[in-house]
């Protein structure tokens, strides 16, 4: 598998040259970004026009850069996985356009872990109907959006759970007043190194449940964004996420 790398320069983009390392069978085979840094082991662009052979694009930069990268797999009719978080509503309309030319995978969190978990935290919101659920999610410092693509994630499964009937509330600052039933409050706290946790919890009279993840290192992600990569490989166009890597684990 011939991998562009776009946000190759990036903590997550250092991550999966890592890993790729030490595979045998994929390559990446060129990186893209805005600040090009000749000491990764393969060439580093700042533009598009990159001669390379490429099987698909691995994405972990900034929605900056969407739209280019989204022209540049639909010019060469190739996959690309759309890693990165903090897209707009108008975003997401770009991508759902682009997935009927080309096959896209779109995830807030690439962990299979966590992808586990929002099946779960799904089900768990069904099944315990008169439970309050709270979700916080941590991250390192450096981290520049907030809530996270993970905490968003985490509310539609739960939302869904509640047949749709659920609201998200960001931070509760200001407030002087009883929570509502509909209302699930999602903090974020953001310091030192803290690679990602994710805490959903379930209130309910004289007991709660606590549904965790935590990240130790951010090789989970560079893990499943390959298992991602090659899921797409030859795909028909479509908009995927990590539920569809998932059946094929």
């Amino acid at each position: 598998m011939k991998i562009l790398l776009s946000g190759a320069t990036g903590q997550m983009g250092k991550a999966i040259t890592e890993v790729i390392a030490s595979h045998n069978t994929d390559q990446i085979v060129a990186g893209f970004a805005k600040d090009v840094n000749d000491a990764l082991p393969y060439p580093v662009y700042n533009h598009l026009e990159i001669s390379e052979e490429i099987d698909v694009i691995v994405d972990f930069s900034s929605p900056a850069a969407l739209r280019e990268l989204l022209d540049f797999a639909v010019s060469k009719n190739i996959g690309i996985v759309l890693a990165s978080t903090g897209y707009s509503d108008e975003d997401v309309s770009v991508i759902k356009d682009a997935s009927t030319k080309i096959p896209i995978l779109y995830s807030g969190n690439l962990s299979l872990g966590v992808n586990v978990m929002q099946i779960i935290a799904e089900k768990l919101a069904s099944m315990l109907e008169d439970f309050d659920i709270e979700i916080v999610e941590k991250h390192h410092r450096y981290k520049v959006d907030s809530p996270s693509g993970t905490a968003k994630m985490l509310f539609e499964a739960v939302n869904k759970g509640r047949d749709n009937k659920l609201n998200a509330l960001q931070g509760r600052d200001g407030f002087y007043s009883e929570r509502t039933v509909s209302e699930v409050g999602v903090s974020s706290l953001r310091g030192g190194n803290i690679v990602g946790e994710h805490t959903v919890y379930y209130c309910g009279e004289d007991e709660v449940i606590e549904l965790k993840h935590i990240a130790a290192s951010k090789k989970i992600f560079a893990n499943g964004a390959i298992k991602a990569a090659r899921f797409l490989i030859n795909r028909a166009p479509g908009l995927y996420n990590m539920n569809d890597v998932l059946m094929e684990v």
